[in-house]
């Protein structure tokens, strides 16, 4: 132990030592590029050395890279389309460093006209990549995956090992964003064998920290700190600083899960070493963010609130709205023990409004779990459980579920402090069931990590010995090659080519046994994926988070009559919702309530500011007529959001059912600013929907599987002055007894 003492403290000693020379050269590195840049005459040669100038910074320091980005992108407005995508690129990913969220997507959007400008598949995969992580932080995994897939396909056909890591990696995160662990660790390993053919060791480092926030993400706390371990040993072999300061960070927060608040620290303390060093100030914030949660576990609380409004005045300056809730969510949770709620409530308050911004929630599940326990200390046991019930029903659907049990405990106790003993058992009963899972787990990690090293062992002695191999037929090839002319050589030689032959025909039958297998799973997951994205988009996450936050003002405001209304009719709405999406068909009625639910909510929450009818003729209801699930909502609420119907006088929707010709006729029609004025509204312009999409391959698959001739069709409504929409839908028609499943 002593000499493992002696050896650490021999490595930091040189690393000390080290860093003079290392800033010496970075010194000298930039006054040249400096030089450069000044003396050079050119236009076009002068923008280059501004660009390799910035490049520079983008790796030393960021916050010079920061302050010349809008320069270059200034400057490259007067040269061609080539130099302007590498401008608006250098910008993306400066503003993805510093967590300005926002400019980062909008910049990575603005760069879409240039895929068909730039005849370039290095281009082209650059931005499919970028653009598949804009979907996902969307929570538009299909559209993500697509992306990812498009730039796979690319590297692949280029044979570019580091874009394809890249591209493996995103995937494997974008299929932990959805729960499935099982192809996320296989893409994750694909990304770790692609890098290794770079050599890169930055590009490998990458690899294995996405294997390591996923390993975390599902819980396995061991695994995520031994894979980043190796990711923090590669970084420091390439001198990658940024990504030393992140990995060093990410293994503190680790410490954090297993209560090593010692070892935490000094990660924290040594991301933030490495952050000051390039001038990182978002990575210097999210420091001082962990140190603020460390501390506030220690119960050092004044320190803990100096962190973090350290750590807000780096964040605030660079719009790092993620870092901002994370920042004000342990400020609250700091007031939260010191009793002080109304400081509490207003921090956890600014967390949910910037990570709704950016539409993180998982986070927001965090934030709703802590302001339950708020109102929980407080003896406000009503809104206690709301919020902690809508932290479960968000982290179900989205995030870590291995979370959910920390708001499993509270709840009990809740129960308990209110003496509904059943409750508190049940709710006791799902926190124990998870621990029992939990320590199985990791026991299962121990295990897989020497299973792990065991089969690092195997492939090590399997690579030997077919070194040993190759090379004996080697010589057996040169031996036979000497003596060809002998003729029972020949004929062996012969023999041995049949056997090949008919090897190789078994091994191509093999292989398309295999790819026609792996065809047809490909297209059952298309299938369950296709299903899966039609109930994502059947309610539109925004809505949700629009109507807690009208729960939430009324609850303020204590106006109980609306609250209470608002509830009623949300918990029935969700209700339906979660009982009719799966199914292939329900009846008219209740697609009718449905609606009517989702309306009221609407004409609620506007205020009264717009008018609603539906209608279906007498004869589907004595006929028992049925209908595909929740086809009408994703345009009503169109009409709503981007028809603007709370800013017209007089404002209506009309929703009515018939039956023509054995077809199910469907028609939705408002009064809003329509298309036209929608596509002038920035916000709507930018919003892309998927409603007439998925709709449309709703309807062609009952055409193909029914034989029928159903349809889908938006007009205006007022065609003289453009405004108002017409939808009209058309379906195979279908009752009870005879429904089409």
């Amino acid at each position: 132990m002593f000499r493992a003492f002696l050896i650490s403290v021999f490595k930091i000693a040189v690393v000390l030592l080290l860093i003079p020379l290392h800033s010496n050269a970075q010194q000298s590195r930039e006054n040249q590029l400096i030089k450069s840049y000044d003396a050079e005459a050119n236009p076009k040669k002068k923008f280059s050395r501004l660009m390799a100038l910035g490049e520079f910074y983008k790796v030393h320091n960021i916050r010079k890279a920061d302050s010349i980005r809008h320069i270059i992108l200034s400057k490259s407005r007067s040269f061609e389309d080539s130099l302007r995508f590498d401008a608006l690129f250098f910008n993306a990913e400066i503003a993805e460093l510093t967590g300005d969220q926002d400019e980062y997507f909008r910049t990575i959007l603005g760069c879409q006209p240039f895929l068909s400008k730039l005849n370039s598949d290095q281009i082209r995969s650059k931005l499919f990549r970028h653009l598949g992580y804009y979907h996902n932080s969307m929570q538009e995994y299909e559209t993500a995956d697509f992306y990812y897939n498009q730039t796979i396909k690319l590297a692949l056909k280029n044979k570019d090992h580091l874009m394809l890591s890249e591209a493996y990696s995103h995937l494997a995160l974008n299929f932990m964003s959805m729960n499935n662990k099982d192809s996320s660790l296989y893409y994750g390993n694909k990304s770790i064998t692609a890098a290794r053919k770079t050599k890169d060791k930055a590009a490998l480092s990458l690899s294995f920290n996405a294997q390591a926030r996923i390993y975390d993400f599902f819980g396995q706390v061991e695994l995520s700190v031994a894979k980043n371990l190796i990711a923090r040993k590669l970084a420091e072999e390439a001198q990658n600083i940024w990504l030393l300061a992140k990995y060093t960070r990410e293994i503190g927060q680790d410490q954090m899960l297993i209560l090593n608040l010692k070892d935490a620290e000094y990660y924290f303390r040594r991301s933030l070493g490495y952050a000051q060093q390039i001038q990182d100030e978002r990575q210097m914030g999210l420091a001082l963010t962990n140190l603020a949660s460390l501390q506030l576990d220690r119960r050092n609380f004044d320190a803990a609130i100096e962190n973090a409004n350290r750590s807000i005045s780096y964040l605030s300056r660079l719009n790092d709205f993620n870092g901002l809730g994370e920042t004000h969510n342990i400020l609250g949770m700091v007031y939260k023990e010191q009793k002080n709620y109304n400081l509490a409530s207003s921090n956890f308050n600014q967390a949910l409004v910037y990570y709704e911004s950016t539409s993180n929630k998982e986070k927001i599940a965090g934030v709703y779990h802590n302001v339950g326990t708020v109102f929980k200390e407080q003896g406000k046991y009503s809104n206690a459980l709301n919020y902690l019930n809508r932290s479960i029903e968000i982290r179900e659907q989205y995030g870590a579920k291995n979370q959910i049990y920390h708001t499993y405990r509270t709840i009990a106790d809740l129960y308990k402090d209110i003496n509904d003993v059943d409750k508190a058992l049940k709710y006791m009963e799902l926190y124990l069931n998870y621990l029992d899972s939990n320590a199985t787990l990791q026991a299962a990690t121990k295990i897989a990590e020497l299973s792990e090293s065991y089969r690092s062992e195997q492939r090590e002695r399997l690579i030997n010995s077919q070194a040993d191999s190759i090379e004996r037929q080697r010589q057996e090839r040169a031996l036979t090659s000497t003596k060809l002319e002998n003729s029972q050589l020949r004929n062996n030689f012969q023999m041995y080519i049949i056997i090949a032959f008919i090897i190789i025909i078994v091994l191509a039958g093999i292989i398309i046994f295999y790819r026609w297998n792996q065809t047809k799973i490909k297209q059952q997951q298309k299938e369950a994926e296709m299903s899966q994205t039609l109930l994502r988009t059947q309610m539109n996450p925004h809505f949700v988070f629009n109507a807690m936050s009208v729960i939430q003002s009324y609850i303020f405001e204590n106006d109980t009559v609306n609250s209470s209304k608002f509830l009623v009719n949300f918990s029935r709405l969700m209700r339906l919702i979660l009982e009719n999406s799966p199914k292939g068909h329900i009846p008219i009625a209740t697609e009718m309530e449905i609606l009517q639910k989702y309306l009221e909510m609407q004409k609620l929450r506007f205020q009264d500011r717009f008018d609603f009818e539906i209608h279906a003729d007498d004869i589907l209801f004595e006929e028992a007529a049925i209908i595909p699930p929740m086809i009408t909502q994703p345009f009503i609420e169109n009409a709503i959001e981007h028809g603007q119907l709370h800013t017209i006088d007089g404002g209506f929707i009309h929703v009515s059912f018939a039956k023509e010709k054995e077809m199910l006729i469907i028609s939705i029609v408002d009064n809003g600013i329509g298309r036209k004025g929608s596509k002038a509204n920035k916000k709507s312009s930018a919003h892309k929907s998927m409603a007439m999409d998925i709709t449309s391959q709703r309807i062609d698959s009952l055409n193909k599987k029914y034989k029928t001739d159903g349809s889908l069709l938006v007009e205006d409504y007022n065609k003289e002055l453009e405004t108002g929409t017409k939808v009209l839908i058309s379906l195979p028609y279908a009752v009870e007894s005879n429904p089409v499943n």
